[in-house]
C-alpha cells in the first residue's frame, strides 16, 4: 500500500492482507491470542488507506467467531 506525504510516495512497506472493495481492511493472524499491537496495526492502515471498516481475524482460536474482531473509525 503505497504511502504519500506532501505530495510524495513514501516507500514505508505497508502490507495489509486483503482491501475488499475499497471499503474494508481484512488483516489475518494465527497467534496464540490478539495485542494490543495487533489493534494498532489495523487501525493504521486504516486510518493510512482512509478506509473506515476493519476485520482483524485469529486463525488460532477455538472457536473461529471468538477470533474476530470489527473495527470501525
Amino acid at each position: 500500500m503505497p504511502v504519500f506525504f506532501d505530495g510524495q510516495k513514501v516507500d514505508v512497506g505497508y502490507r495489509l492482507d486483503f482491501l475488499v472493495n475499497d471499503e474494508l481492511i481484512v488483516e489475518l493472524k494465527s497467534v496464540e491470542k490478539l495485542v494490543p499491537v495487533h489493534e494498532a496495526q489495523i487501525l493504521t492502515y486504516m486510518k493510512l488507506s482512509k478506509t473506515s471498516a476493519g476485520l482483524l481475524i485469529n486463525f488460532n482460536s477455538k472457536m473461529f467467531k471468538d477470533g474476530i474482531r470489527r473495527f470501525v473509525l
